[in-house]
């Protein structure tokens, strides 16, 4: 795989912001001025101001994760002790009605625990992958036909992904996150609204963390799993030590699909599997958000099934805690709004035939 290139943002753009449900214009500033000091060494994925639809920093030491493929369960003892309780994400488990799919080869799960970092691109402790494997992983839904497309797509050949949704887009469209987890996905989070967190104050990352936390929790109805990805991969030493106190596991990539610049279905697959050629194995990034990159992952499964490749699924050993104040804090938000000077409904709506 070609080296993914090292991005130096300088310069300020103003802020866009006209939300609404099924539209794309809430972003703000997501290529904000950043210091050299704190994009020295970071990726980027481009600014999702470029990609969207129209509708090496230092890590601070951190413990290993038990990384461990799940095996089945032993049988029980005649007389077995109470067993721990587990907080572990509800995950379905699919049926695979197709013999010939190209489904899961194994399962592993990730203590997150002091917030480890996955994804050779940017973190070098745990190369867990063998030759041949890859991990699926999709950014920035949920996302009306794009994102169901995508989830028709790894069904048809009984693979599963992790998914990392924004805040903003579960609170538009709470019915396809369902539909992520229902599918047994693993499901992370991408912040509130896709800020370029090394451009922001310690207080204004946090807030951006917390609140897509909060928010994907909610809407899903059920604890999610403590995966996080930062936008355009964009982090500095202090935002990676805030998720290792919150035990949030930092997910990288190894293959970028570049699919915010490559809007062409064919080429995009071509692309993939050119990197994953050169690169062996690796976490793939793709978006589900776009209509090109669900057309693609039909021909993309397929043509890894051909090359021998292997999916890897990734799952979560604990569920993810959300903060009090920002559960209070969206959940108000999300509330229909009064205005102080609203007539009597009978003076404003009257029956007249």
């Amino acid at each position: 795989m070609r080296k993914l290139p090292f991005l130096i943002v300088a310069g300020s753009f103003t802020a866009v912001v006209a939300a609404g449900a099924g539209a794309w214009h809430f972003f703000g500033p997501a290529g904000a001025q950043t210091s050299a000091k704190a994009d020295k060494g970071e990726l980027t994925t481009a600014s999702i101001d470029t990609r969207a639809p129209k509708s090496n920093s230092t890590a601070p030491a951190e413990p290993p994760p038990r990384v461990q493929a799940v095996a089945a369960a032993p049988a029980a003892a005649p007389i077995p002790a109470a067993p721990a309780v587990e907080k572990r994400p509800a995950i379905a488990k699919p049926v695979c009605n197709n013999p010939n799919a190209l489904g899961v080869s194994r399962t592993v799960q990730i203590d997150t625990t002091g917030g480890p970092g996955l994804g050779m691109s940017q973190y070098r402790d745990y190369d867990f992958l063998q030759p041949g494997e890859v991990v699926l992983t999709f950014d920035d839904g949920p996302w009306p036909v794009t994102t169901p497309a995508v989830l028709a797509a790894l069904s048809a050949q009984c693979v599963q992904a992790v998914f990392f949704p924004i805040g903003k887009h579960a609170t538009w469209h709470p019915a396809v996150l369902k539909q992520v987890i229902a599918a047994g996905h693993s499901v992370g989070t991408h912040t509130w609204s896709h800020q370029n967190l090394a451009s922001k104050t310690p207080q204004e990352a946090k807030d951006e963390i917390e609140r897509g936390i909060s928010a994907i929790t909610l809407m899903a109805g059920q604890p999610l799993s403590p995966f996080f990805r930062f936008p355009q991969l964009r982090q500095n030493a202090e935002l990676k030590a805030y998720l290792a106190e919150r035990n949030i596991a930092a997910f990288s990539i190894d293959i970028d699909s570049e699919d915010f610049r490559i809007h062409n279905a064919g080429k995009l697959v071509a692309s993939v599997m050119e990197k994953l050629k050169k690169k062996g194995k690796g976490i793939i990034l793709m978006h589900d958000l776009h209509k090109w990159s669900a057309a693609a992952v039909p021909d993309l499964l397929a043509q890894l099934k051909a090359g021998g490749y292997k999916v890897v699924h990734i799952r979560a050993k604990d569920t993810l805690p959300t903060i009090a104040s920002y559960d209070a804090a969206i959940a108000a938000e999300l509330q229909p709004v009064k205005t102080s000077n609203a007539r009597p409904i009978s003076n404003v709506i009257q029956t007249v035939d």
